[in-house]
């Protein structure tokens, strides 16, 4: 398989699922597995392209951002409250990720980690659904402060791969009486903070290999544009399913994906 097309295979897999409660890198892991391709060469430009996906937030949501930083500047207490709840459950995963960043890559060449994570998280999925209090939030900037450290803990079980953060941190969120919207935008927002941080850390860590992998800038390239695209049809979607779906549907997906996996993986 060209280098060309994996580049685009993959860029399509993180702007599917970097938002859906199912996870991207574990959905990346099993990919690499399926497709029989070296993951670790693979490595670096699955962590950039997420960047691809995370512009897809800024794109669609560029007038919350705009009136954000237009009520930053006027000290409007909405949206300092907005910003302080984003930073605020960013911090957990930034000071947490620095200290077992070791642990997690090892996790991260295991397939069948990723396999048991989808399965028992689709389960919590729709446990969560079902025994969530009912919502009595619905904007970000009304999160309280201590809920939102919740979120920002809660969040950091998506470094085993499989979790998914974006579903750590919705099921998190519901879970403490955010509504379902306002906890998927939320999750989108804090994607932003949480993934610059982690490809910054990975290019800093990696700076001496960049010149000399394989994979080079244009599969990137190729990669970020179409995690981008793709992660803009998703979001529109993903909002309008949730809303009148809720997120069982994303949790038997999980499920069923989560057993065929352990059952392919066995095999081998």
């Amino acid at each position: 398989m060209s280098e060309t097309l994996v580049a685009i295979l993959l860029g399509i897999v993180e702007g599917i699922t970097e938002f859906l409660p199912v996870s991207s890198t574990g959905h990346l892991i099993l990919a690499s597995e399926l497709m029989g391709y070296d993951s670790a060469t693979w490595g670096m430009f699955n962590v950039v392209i997420q960047l691809g996906a995370i512009l897809a937030v800024v794109v669609l949501y560029w007038r919350t951002f705009w009136a954000v930083a237009e009520g930053l500047i006027k000290l409007n207490p909405v949206s300092i409250r907005f910003v302080r709840n984003l930073l605020i459950a960013f911090i957990p995963a930034a000071v947490i990720g620095l200290a077992l960043h070791k642990h997690i890559e090892a996790l991260l060449g295991q397939p069948m980690v990723v396999a048991w994570a989808l399965v028992i998280g689709g389960i919590a999925i729709l446990a969560i659904e079902r025994l969530a209090k009912t919502a009595t939030i619905h904007g970000i900037a009304e999160i309280p402060l201590v809920r939102t450290i919740g979120i920002g803990f809660i969040q950091c079980i998506a470094m085993i791969p499989g979790v998914s953060r974006s579903g750590a941190t919705i099921m998190g969120a519901l879970s403490l009486g955010v509504e379902r919207r306002t906890a998927a935008e939320f999750s989108f927002f804090l994607a932003i903070p949480t993934m610059l941080g982690a490809t910054v850390l990975e290019l800093a860590k990696n700076r001496d290999a960049i010149a000399s992998a394989r994979v080079g800038w244009d599969e990137i390239g190729i990669g970020f544009v179409t995690a981008f695209v793709v992660a803009i049809v998703v979001i529109k979607l993903f909002v309008g399913i949730v809303s009148k779906h809720g997120f069982a549907p994303f949790a038997w997906y999980r499920i069923i994906a989560g057993i065929g996996a352990i059952a392919w993986l066995s095999m081998r």
